[in-house]
């Protein structure tokens, strides 16, 4: 309840997963099982560089994410999914794989498998490990809404 007062997520949580050590980059844990069909939505929090994905309000799975660099930082806000491209390549940036994109923004501004480490940054895009990235794209629609929260620990959400 105090999360939703405060910003940090824009509808009710039932169940998050449990996580049992610290996670470093390429780190994510999807466990799916005994959870029904439903809304999916997911959560980006910037700060922490972790992503989770909640289907009918439990979440089901989380991963250490990169962002955009300062020149190109990742935008807050809430997003619907307005693509999906399992193969993408960069028009931008040198063909660069993007697999499993999930488009979020008409700029470009998407969730993608990238390889996950220390001292890597996006231009602008959430990077997520590539198994994770390969079940996101298969539980995420068109429509589907993602919420990413700056580092001040909210986003602008809509009243």
């Amino acid at each position: 309840i105090q999360a939703r007062a405060h910003g940090a997520i824009d509808r009710d949580i039932q169940s998050i997963l449990k996580v049992r050590k610290r996670m470093h980059y390429g780190d994510f844990i999807w466990n799916d099982r005994s959870v029904p069909e439903g809304t999916v939505w997911v959560r980006v929090d910037l700060k922490s560089q972790l992503i989770s994905v909640f289907r009918s309000g439990h979440e089901i799975g989380t991963a250490v994410i990169l962002y955009g660099a300062e020149e190109k930082q990742t935008p807050d806000g809430v997003f619907p999914v307005i693509g999906k491209i399992k193969d993408h390549k960069s028009a931008t940036y040198d063909g660069a794989p993007m697999p499993y994109t999930l488009r979020l923004t008409e700029d470009g501004v998407a969730i993608h498998g990238s390889d996950v480490r220390w001292g890597a940054a996006t231009h602008g895009c959430i990077g997520v490990p590539l198994e994770f990235a390969k079940k996101l794209f298969s539980e995420v629609a068109k429509g589907d809404q993602v919420l990413i929260i700056s580092d001040k620990g909210r986003a602008a959400l809509p009243s």
